[in-house]
C-alpha cells in the first residue's frame, strides 16, 4: 500500500490548518466590531469600509497611526495569558489617532508567530475586537503569519494600523495652544505598554518569576505586569464635543512676538498620548515653539506598581521620567476657563484628571528643560517638585 502523500509546507513548519482554525475562532469577535459601513465579512483579501459618510464633511481629513505593544508579548508569554495583549494593541494604535481629534473609523491587526496554536491566536485578536468595540473602530481585517525558524515556536509579535477622520478646521494641536491654557493630566491604569523592557531588566535581576506570588498587588507578578492599557478614545472625543468652544482669549506665539486668539475657539486645544519617552518629552511634543511648561509632581502620587519596581532596582522615580509614564497616560491642553469642567466630565467617564500645570510663552524660568522629540521641534517642559506620597 502507498504511503500518504506528505505536506511539504507542514514539514518545513507551517501548519495552514491551524491558521484556518484560528479565523473560524476569531470570526465571532471580529464581526462583532462592523457595522453597515464594513462590507465583505471576514477572510477576504482586503477589508472594505464604505466612505459615504465622509461627504458629510466639508473637508475631512484622514488620520493613521501604526504601531505595536512591544516586548510586554514577552510577559503574555511566559504565564500564556493572551487575552488583554489586543487592548494593548489599541490602546497604542487607535489612542494615537485620537491625540488630533479624529474619530476612528477601521483598524487592521499582524500577528507574527513561531507556531500557530489556534486558541492563543483566537485569544489575541478576541481582545483586539473588543478594545476595537470600546472605541468605536471596526476590526475590518487582518493577518497571522507562521515563522517557524524565524521565531521560537512559542514566540510571537503583534502590530496593528488604525485609520480615523477629523474635520480639517477641527484638528487638535500646538497651533490652537494659548498662553494660560491649563495642563490636564488623565490617569494611566499603569504601565500601559512602553518601559516593558526595563521592566523585564529589573524582574530578571532581582531574580523573581513572572508566576511568583507578588505581595503588593495581591495577585502574581505576571498578572500585575499584565495589566492592560485604559482606552481613552470615546471619553476624549466626548469631551471635546462637550467642553464646546471656549469663553476666554489669549496670545499664541507667532515668530519672535505673539498676537491675538480670538474667542469662541475650540476648549480642547491639544492632546498629548503619554507613551515611549514619558511626560514631559510628549507634552512638548503638541506645544509650539516658544511656548513651556512646568509639569508639578507633587499633584499627583505614582501607581505602586512603579513605586515597588523602582525600589527593587535600587532607583528613583525620576530616573524613569523618560522610560514610563508613571500615572499619567494621556494631557490635555485646555483652555484655562473650562479647565474645571474637563476635570469633571473626564472623572464622570470614570477617568480621574488634574491639573499638573499651566502652559506659559516668551521667557522661561531658568534651568533645563526637555524640547524637540520625535523630530517635533515643538515646546519647552519640565518636571518639577517631588511627588506626592499618598495615592492621587
Amino acid at each position: 500500500m502507498a504511503a500518504s502523500p506528505t505536506n511539504p509546507y507542514s514539514e518545513a513548519g507551517v501548519d495552514t490548518a491551524a491558521g484556518d482554525l484560528a479565523v473560524e475562532l476569531m470570526k465571532s469577535s471580529v464581526r462583532a466590531t462592523h457595522g453597515p459601513e464594513v462590507l465583505g465579512g471576514v477572510g477576504g483579501f482586503a477589508g472594505l469600509f464604505d466612505a459615504s459618510a465622509l461627504r458629510d464633511f466639508r473637508r475631512p481629513l484622514l488620520a493613521t497611526s501604526t504601531d505595536g505593544v512591544g516586548t510586554k508579548v514577552a510577559i503574555a508569554q511566559a504565564i500564556d495569558k493572551h487575552d488583554t495583549i489586543g487592548q494593548d494593541l489599541v490602546g497604542m494604535v487607535v489612542d494615537d489617532i485620537v491625540v488630533v481629534g479624529a474619530k476612528p473609523l477601521f483598524m487592521t491587526d499582524y500577528i507574527a508567530c513561531g507556531k500557530v496554536f489556534p486558541q492563543r491566536i483566537a485569544d489575541i485578536v478576541r481582545g483586539i475586537a473588543e478594545a476595537c468595540s470600546a472605541t468605536g473602530t471596526a476590526l475590518v481585517g487582518g493577518e497571522t503569519a507562521e515563522h517557524p525558524g524565524l521565531l521560537g515556536p512559542r514566540d510571537y509579535d503583534v502590530a496593528g494600523a488604525a485609520t480615523g477622520v477629523v474635520e480639517a478646521d477641527a484638528i487638535l494641536g500646538s497651533e490652537r495652544v494659548q498662553d494660560g491654557d491649563a495642563v490636564i493630566a488623565i490617569a494611566s491604569s499603569g504601565l500601559h505598554s512602553n518601559g516593558y523592557s526595563l521592566v523585564r531588566h529589573i524582574i530578571t535581576n532581582a531574580g523573581i518569576s513572572y508566576g511568583d506570588n507578588a505581595a503588593d498587588f495581591g495577585t502574581t507578578w505576571g498578572e500585575a505586569l499584565l495589566e492592560p492599557t485604559r482606552l481613552y478614545t470615546l471619553p476624549l472625543l466626548r469631551l471635546i464635543d462637550e467642553l464646546g468652544p471656549s469663553t476666554g482669549s489669549g496670545t499664541q506665539a507667532v515668530g519672535s512676538g505673539t498676537q491675538a486668539v480670538g474667542s469662541g475657539t475650540q476648549a480642547v486645544h491639544a492632546l498629548s498620548h503619554v507613551t515611549g519617552g514619558g511626560i514631559a518629552a510628549n507634552l512638548a511634543r503638541v506645544l509650539p515653539q516658544g511656548s513651556w511648561a512646568e509639569v508639578d509632581r507633587s499633584t499627583w502620587s505614582p501607581s505602586p506598581v512603579f513605586r515597588v519596581l523602582s525600589d527593587i532596582a535600587g532607583s528613583t522615580l525620576e530616573s524613569a521620567e523618560g522610560t514610563w509614564n508613571l500615572g499619567i497616560g494621556f494631557l490635555a491642553v485646555i483652555a484655562a476657563d473650562k479647565k474645571d469642567a474637563a476635570i469633571a466630565a473626564l472623572a464622570a467617564e470614570g477617568m480621574p484628571a488634574w491639573q499638573v500645570g499651566t502652559v506659559g510663552f516668551g521667557a522661561r524660568p531658568a534651568g533645563e528643560f526637555e524640547q524637540g522629540a520625535k523630530g517635533v521641534d515643538g515646546g519647552a517642559v519640565r518636571l518639577v517638585g517631588a511627588y506626592a506620597d499618598g495615592a492621587k
